[in-house]
């Protein structure tokens, strides 16, 4: 039966949807908008960037635009980007060693100066694809990690915000529970919520394939871990003319305006534009 139901998963997954299709619906979100960008700089994840004094911007990150500076030190995979009061920070993955031995989390100040802040993999940490998304709190004072593959936690470090670089160490986890496969964007949009996109192919863990979660937190994340419930909002959008596997991407947030988006890349030869979705409470 989990082999039927996985199969017809796939193959929902891989229907081709007409580019006109009326607007989706995911739980207490209503799409409002779609736009369509490069895939290169942003098939990997979303982020708004609010420096004080200045106005807002989107910021993309894509597999072919990584820094060389990272790619020649073996970063060679970037995952979901956040923002904090125009700090940016990007999850990093070690793809030169095999087995991954670490992972690492740029960040970007507001005045352009970058540092490195490297993770030493602890056993349940799966190295492959370990920093696929990071999620600031809305206080700025933590980050919660994602990893590709079946989770049932998250991991939450100190928010490096402050200083020069250096090492960083696991300080908790969302214990969450139930489990989720393939999280591939994550944003706060409260101290108590997490917004998780997944690239999950399969309907054996949730009603759809491809899910916006909600993750629903016992207390905000304080270093330690916390309990968490997980629902789904449903199936993110799959909407294209050609036939094949969607992968979703990145996730953001914007609390000044409401707006939520949600990155999904179609099929081949379709792929070479990245679909952004934006949302709002209804």
């Amino acid at each position: 039966m989990r082999v039927t139901v996985r199969i017809a998963a796939i193959l929902a997954a891989m229907v081709a949807f007409s580019g006109t299709a009326s607007a989706a619906s995911l739980g207490g979100w209503r799409q409002t908008g779609h736009a369509t960008v490069d895939i290169k700089f942003s098939n990997e994840g979303i982020a708004t960037v609010r420096v004080p004094g200045k106005p807002p911007a989107l910021v993309y990150r894509g597999s072919g635009a990584i820094p060389q500076a990272q790619l020649d030190k073996g970063w060679g995979h970037v995952g979901d980007v956040d923002s904090h009061r125009g700090y940016i920070v990007d999850a990093y993955q070690n793809t030169r060693d095999v087995p991954a031995p670490n992972k690492m989390f740029l960040v970007t100040t507001p005045t352009g100066q970058t540092y490195e802040y490297v993770h030493k993999l602890t056993p349940e940490e799966p190295p492959a694809n370990a920093n696929s998304a990071v999620a600031i709190t809305p206080d700025g004072r933590w980050l919660v990690a994602a990893a590709l593959g079946e989770l049932d936690q998250l991991f939450v470090f100190p928010a490096p915000l402050t200083g020069t670089g250096g090492s960083i160490e696991l300080s908790g986890h969302v214990k969450l529970d139930t489990k989720i496969r393939n999280a591939q964007g994550c944003d706060f949009v409260s101290a108590w919520k997490l917004l998780c996109a997944t690239s999950d192919p399969y309907n054996d863990l949730y009603p759809t394939s491809f899910q916006l979660l909600e993750i629903n937190l016992a207390w905000p994340v304080q270093g330690r871990d916390v309990r968490a419930h997980v629902r789904s909002l449903g199936q993110v959008p799959l909407v294209s003319t050609c036939p094949g596997l969607f992968v979703t991407e990145g996730v953001d947030y914007d609390a000044p305006t409401g707006e939520l988006r949600v990155e999904v890349v179609p099929p081949s030869p379709c792929n070479t534009v990245t679909d952004v979705y934006t949302f709002r409470r209804y």
